[in-house]
């Protein structure tokens, strides 16, 4: 790709979903270590000529950071990139292959100088400054197992009847992203899955502090402390007098009024076309969740510091 395209595509957000302020930040951060990998790759096979001899790289970092960015926003096919590109279609597997792993261990940003990377980074920082926390699992259709497979059945949803990956998703009060768990089968309630990933224990454990769930998660208030709010109960299962449901309403309104706002934040992510079906390979899934909630994360925190009402 050429410098003038390639400048283009940087200035155009609706390619790439990132400005080119937050695509500098991720040249100067990933670049160096996608060289440090290379290098190191090269070096720890046998060789016969020195490293750096032979032919140089025809797709430069740049330009596999940028194929990579597109194929998490658009889910545009490995082929159409080798075309956009000007490589064979193996070198855009490879390079996509290579960036995303980068990118998925960045974490989540929440300030220029501050990442999150695990879930009890997470709920270290909303105790710490006295937040909210909003939970949430969100799922991806994902191809169908091969038949035969002995996990055929595990990414069977419940819920949507479909194959599917899930993830937890965990936001603050105003729908920013903090954390996107790595993905389990689809055929595990969003319950046990927050279990799973140690919600309960770092909870129980922690500081004081408030986190709002839908009623997927009932149970966990009175494991946690009361520290994880969900829907009320209806207590009256049959015939409940008037002045009880309109007071049920109220307050399943008031509760799902401040729950919203992690909904939103899932939203944004199933802008990535990446999640909103994969057709790849279901082991990469966490790398691709992952990433793309680092991403969204550093674009809300940029827009956040240049949005003169904050």
């Amino acid at each position: 790709m050429g410098n003038r395209a390639r400048a283009a595509v940087i200035r155009n957000q609706r390619i790439t979903g990132l400005t080119p302020d937050v695509i500098a930040e991720l040249i100067a951060e990933i670049g160096p270590l996608w060289h440090e990998r290379h290098r190191d790759g090269l070096i720890s096979r046998p060789r016969h000529r020195a490293v750096g001899a032979g032919a140089k790289h025809k797709l430069v970092f740049i330009d596999r950071l940028l194929a990579t960015l597109v194929n998490l926003r658009h889910g545009a096919t490995h082929d159409v990139l080798a075309c956009w590109f000007g490589v064979d279609r193996s070198t855009i597997t490879r390079a996509i292959g290579e960036v995303r792993p980068l990118l998925a261990e960045r974490g989540c940003t929440v300030a220029p100088d501050l990442r999150l990377r695990t879930l009890a980074e997470v709920i270290d920082h909303l105790g710490a400054d006295g937040q909210t926390g909003i939970i949430d699992g969100t799922e991806i259709r994902v191809r169908r197992p091969a038949a035969g497979s002995k996990d055929r059945d595990q990414f069977i949803s419940g819920k949507n009847k479909q194959n599917a990956v899930k993830s937890m998703v965990v936001t603050d009060a105003v729908g920013r992203l903090l954390f996107c768990s790595p993905a389990a089968p689809g055929s595990c309630a969003d319950i046990t899955h927050a279990r799973k990933l140690g919600l309960v224990k770092l909870l129980a454990d922690g500081p004081a502090m408030e986190i709002l769930a839908d009623a997927g998660y009932q149970g966990l208030g009175a494991q946690t402390g009361g520290r994880v709010v969900t829907p009320p109960h209806r207590k009256f299962k049959k015939d409940p007098p008037e002045w009880y449901t309109e007071m049920h309403e109220r307050q399943r309104k008031a509760h799902s009024s401040r729950r919203i706002r992690v909904e939103h934040g899932i939203g944004h992510l199933k802008n990535w076309r990446a999640l909103a079906r994969h057709h790849g390979r279901r082991e990469h899934m966490s790398d691709i969740i992952q990433a793309v909630a680092g991403l969204l994360s550093q674009q809300q925190t940029a827009t956040l510091s240049t949005d003169p009402r904050m």
